[in-house]
């Protein structure tokens, strides 16, 4: 076991004529919380993919919790996306029909694994959900809804956590609210990787590492967000958009 939770070295992806990524090299420290941003193009949506075993690259490497996915098969691949990793998304994807607590445990269900019931009362307390556990999404809020979804990525304990614009639904106060519970989640030693469009939203992450044309364009440690807004400025995302901080 490395202190790596996500290696990437020289990741390239084509898809027929077209390079969504040109030879990526990242690496995600275990315990940590990086933000993933670049312009529209940039292959943000395909380094998530690559990085969470979702899709395979033409060429290069990705290791994730110590293993080279490239010697996985396609059954061992679905296994270790079950056990060691979660997924958030900007859509909450919660089965309407179960409650909060059945939504949780519905990856163990499905993977056949014992519920261990006090740590979902301690996964349902740690998103702030413990009284709402037999309620159903549509009696909850976005943020709420994504507070579940939250709970049901970290009840298999996975070594990494990856989220596609996790915040993009919800307001500005109801953001600040999962966002810190990412954060609580890291200092518990989850591995965080982040992708986002939103400076405030990165602002909340360890680093920030920036793509553009399919290559990483550099990163900020300790960002703010006036830096990150600076740095997607000169990276072109907003067009001919003022910077509103240093990069």
């Amino acid at each position: 076991m490395t202190d790596e939770a996500v290696r990437l070295a020289a990741v390239r992806k084509d898809y027929g004529r077209v390079t969504a990524l040109a030879g990526v090299d990242l690496v995600f420290p275990r315990g940590g919380f990086t933000a993933v941003m670049g312009p529209s193009g940039s292959g943000k949506s395909t380094f998530l993919h690559c990085a969470a075993g979702l899709d395979r690259p033409t060429a290069g490497s990705v290791h994730l919790d110590g293993q080279d996915l490239a010697k996985l098969s396609e059954t061992q691949l679905t296994k270790l996306r079950r056990d060691r990793i979660g997924f958030v998304f900007q859509a909450f994807n919660l089965l309407p029909a179960l409650t909060v607590e059945q939504n949780v445990v519905l990856p163990l269900r499905l993977a056949g694994r014992r519920v261990d019931r006090k740590l979902v009362t301690r996964m349902l307390t740690h998103v702030g959900l413990a009284d709402r556990r037999r309620h159903h999404p549509g009696e909850l809020s976005g943020g709420q809804q994504q507070r579940v979804a939250i709970a049901r990525a970290l009840v298999a304990r996975p070594a990494v956590l990856f989220a596609d614009e996790p915040t993009g639904a919800l307001d500005t106060r109801t953001a600040a609210e999962v966002l810190a519970l990412l954060r609580d989640s890291v200092r518990g030693g989850l591995t965080v990787v982040m992708v986002t469009h939103d400076p405030v939203a990165a602002a909340h992450a360890d680093r920030v590492v920036f793509l553009a044309d399919g290559r990483v364009a550099g990163e900020l440690i300790h960002p703010t967000p006036e830096a990150v807004a600076a740095r997607m400025t000169h990276l072109g995302a907003w067009g001919g958009a003022v910077a509103v901080g240093g990069a």
